[in-house]
């Protein structure tokens, strides 16, 4: 466990395990370390990587300094990037592939990219992005998130075998942040995706519905040098023990060793 100190003053908690190349998780909309289905992977790949886990600013143990910019999320991982002291792999989860994309554009010490289902929807109507975002920042708490996850569709009876779970009360917890997400999404067009030249493994869930699916495609057709690969799975999400061994034989490509 630990703390890093982004440019702007913001800290940004996070945790270490395992050995080898550094690789830091950066998790969805509404996730933290505390709530997040990222553990079981980090655990998988600490064999092969030294995986930092933290906090999005606004979340967790975390804190945060407004005004808010995507560029800031840039400069969490650059801390972070720093406290690791060497080029860095980035794994990103649905949007928090928005951030792991602008980190690779404005040329951070990444070696490589792989992100699951990034919802980079660039042949979208820019401004129904901007609507949905401002409803969101006039929403606050259960409200926002049932907005939210309605309009990213997620499938009603997952969003009714959410509610009144510790899960639920721990994503109203960070409600405000959804804003932050949506502004990310604003912000990852076209032409940011062509100023990603880093290695990138594009992935998707074959349990997905079409939209997911055809993002992951579309995106992974944008970016200069991708792969794109389907991996059996549930609606928006796959298995740690699927994901975790593609992930390492892609990760560790080019390193020496």
């Amino acid at each position: 466990m630990g703390t890093v100190t982004s440019r702007d003053g913001t800290r940004i908690a996070y945790q270490r395990d395992g050995s080898g190349p550094p690789l830091i998780l950066i998790d969805a909309a509404l996730h933290f370390r505390a709530n997040s289905s990222l553990g079981e992977l980090a655990d998988l790949l600490a064999a092969d990587f030294t995986v930092y886990r933290y906090d999005r600013r606004g979340r967790g143990d975390s804190t945060d300094t407004p005004p808010y910019t995507p560029e800031r999320e840039v400069e969490d991982i650059a801390a972070l990037i720093a406290e690791a002291g060497a080029t860095t792999s980035l794994y990103g989860y649905s949007s928090g592939c928005f951030v792991a994309l602008h980190a690779a554009a404005d040329g951070l010490d990444v070696h490589r990219l792989a992100l699951l289902e990034p919802p980079t929807d660039t042949d979208g109507d820019p401004a129904e992005q901007q609507a949905f975002t401002a409803e969101l920042s006039r929403l606050t708490g259960a409200d926002a998130v049932t907005f939210f996850l309605t309009g990213i569709g997620v499938p009603e009876e997952m969003l009714a075998g959410m509610r009144g779970t510790p899960h639920w009360d721990a994503m109203v917890s960070v409600a405000h942040t959804l804003v932050y997400d949506s502004r990310l999404g604003e912000a990852t067009g076209a032409e940011l995706l062509a100023r990603v030249t880093t290695p990138t493994l594009i992935l998707d869930s074959a349990g997905s519905t079409g939209d997911l699916t055809g993002m992951a495609a579309a995106t992974a057709a944008r970016l200069p040098v991708a792969e794109h690969r389907s991996l059996a799975g549930e609606w928006h999400g796959v298995p740690a023990a699927t994901l975790a061994p593609v992930l390492a034989e892609f990760l560790r490509r080019d390193r020496a060793g």
